[in-house]
């Protein structure tokens, strides 16, 4: 009963986080059921991929919420999301199978030093200017490919990525979040489809599993990220987050640390 409860602060926070900045919230679920994971004595070789298919898997619930919420705000562009999202279901398939390939100690390096690019964004915050339109069908759907495959490698909602790549193509903030959190919900929806596949036939994962999907975490984590996701985008157009941002990104790069270190010992 301990770990339900924990899992319900950890969805609680993970959600308001994505609503907030336009994240999915996986670079603060993946360190945190990692450790949850190890405490539960699961299989070491299998814990890494376990926690990204499970965080994974959450950024769908998280991905509806928050987007329902930008919606009402008329923050989403729902044509780049038309046009992104056939690029972002290859990507993210493709991702989880190049998961699926590499073992744990190497997927988890490549997470680190991604949340050490992602809290270093945030703290630098150096927003690109706009210097472009949007483009077509063919270069919103490779930079969809290359967005979802990184996402799904690292089980993130793609916010890192988009919300740079939507203000270079003159989005207005708002608007870049609010259409990168619907852009989640294809990603989370490619990448848990694959990490479910590739982990059908693999044997020592615990109980109630699909794939690499833990289902009693994905269970009371999407419950509390659908109720604390709306709150977050709620804030974000009420609240100046830039001081918020950044206790965030001081919170990201000790994750990073603790989970590098577990790694390389």
């Amino acid at each position: 009963m301990e770990w339900y409860v924990a899992y319900l602060v950890l969805g609680a926070f993970a959600g308001f986080l994505a609503g907030l900045f336009g994240v999915g919230g996986g670079l603060v679920l993946v360190p945190v059921l990692l450790l949850m994971f190890d405490a539960q004595h699961f299989a070491p070789e299998h814990i890494m991929h376990l926690a990204l298919g499970t965080s994974m898997a959450t950024i769908i619930f998280t991905s509806l919420a928050s987007m329902r919420k930008h919606h009402q705000h008329g923050a989403v562009d729902w044509q780049v999301v038309r046009h992104i999202s056939p690029g972002i279901l290859l990507g993210t398939g493709i991702g989880a199978l190049t998961a699926s390939t590499i073992p744990a100690k190497g997927l988890g390096i490549f997470f680190a030093l991604f949340v050490y690019f992602a809290a270093t964004q945030m703290l630098i915050d150096k927003r690109p200017h706009a210097a472009r339109q949007l483009p077509g069908v063919t270069g919103l759907s490779l930079f969809g490919s290359f967005t979802g495959w990184i996402s799904s490698l690292v089980s993130i909602g793609g916010g890192t990525l988009i919300v740079p790549f939507l203000l270079w193509c003159n989005l207005p903030i708002r608007h870049a979040i609010g259409t990168s959190s619907a852009i989640g919900f294809p990603i989370a929806i490619g990448g848990s489809l694959g990490y479910i596949l590739v982990g059908a036939q693999i044997e020592g994962l615990p109980d109630l599993h699909i794939g690499y999907v833990y289902l009693p975490a994905l269970f009371w984590i999407a419950i509390a990220t659908m109720l604390s996701a709306p709150l977050g985008a709620r804030a974000a157009h009420r609240l100046n987050v830039e001081l918020l941002r950044k206790l965030f990104a001081g919170l990201l790069i000790v994750l990073a640390t603790k989970l590098l270190f577990k790694v390389l010992t």
